[in-house]
């Protein structure tokens, strides 16, 4: 008989997996690159969001500041942006403005929101506006600044709902009550007295009418829904259906 042992398999020792430590070490460096690969390409879509957020905020800006005649600021809703470079689709944007012109008026502070936007041609065409909403704020200050010339102060009254517009230095008081007629604001006389007398007729006409210029003229198809006199001024709420934006000819668009 043959002392020869017999062949043994020999394999991997027991609780050793199979392929060993040079397995291990390509599936822990695919890890990492996808790891590395999955943050870049986060990251890439952050700035990239963030690129076209700036973007889109000063293009729509440079058309809104067209109507309303001062700087403002933009804010859009949740919806990202780059989708919105797809479907050229907005939810919602706010706009903010502390100094807006309408008509004659100085000083009105506006905050507006509008719903539904579809931007043309990415923008450079302008955007149609399904519909919007806003809140303008006008203070006694403003109030006096625009009808500077004609009154030295402007107060206003909640309780009464007037506003009482001094004039000739203080001497006389004009008490005047914005109120909405259709879809207008008219401003009406309540009393007008110097002394205890009437004041001059055009002096009246001249204050009244121009404060109701400045209550007329609303940009982006607003219309004036309710008006409040607060103990700072007047505050108004608008509502508007559908209208355009017109391209701002910005190059940035």
């Amino acid at each position: 008989m043959s002392s020869t042992p017999p062949y043994t398999a020999v394999g991997p020792a027991p609780g050793t997996p199979a392929g060993g430590p040079r397995t291990r070490n390509v599936r822990r460096i695919v890890l990492i690159l996808g790891l590395v690969i999955a943050l870049a390409l986060v990251g890439t879509a952050a700035a990239a969001e963030t690129y076209y957020r700036r973007q889109s905020s000063e293009c729509l800006a440079a058309q809104v500041e067209k109507d309303l005649g001062s700087k403002v600021a933009v804010r859009f809703g949740p919806k990202p942006l780059l989708l919105t470079a797809i479907d050229h689709q907005v939810q919602y944007v706010d706009l903010n403005s502390d100094d807006a012109k309408f008509g004659p008026a100085v000083g009105m502070k506006v905050h507006a929101r509008l719903n539904d936007i579809n931007l043309v041609d990415g923008g450079r065409g302008g955007a149609t506006v399904d519909n919007s909403s806003a809140d303008a704020t006008w203070s006694n200050e403003g109030i006096a600044q625009t009808l500077k010339g004609l009154v030295s102060g402007v107060q206003s009254d909640p309780g009464t709902g007037t506003l009482d517009v001094k004039v000739l230095g203080g001497l006389a008081d004009l008490r005047l009550r914005p109120q909405i007629v259709g879809d207008q604001i008219q401003v009406s006389t309540q009393s007008a007295q110097l002394l205890g007398l009437g004041l001059p007729t055009d002096l009246v006409d001249g204050i009244v009418q121009l404060m109701t210029q400045s209550l007329q003229s609303y940009p982006l198809d607003l219309k004036p829904t309710a008006i409040k006199v607060t103990d700072s001024g007047i505050e108004v709420k608008l509502t508007g259906g559908a209208t355009r934006l017109q391209g701002s000819g910005d190059a940035r668009c």
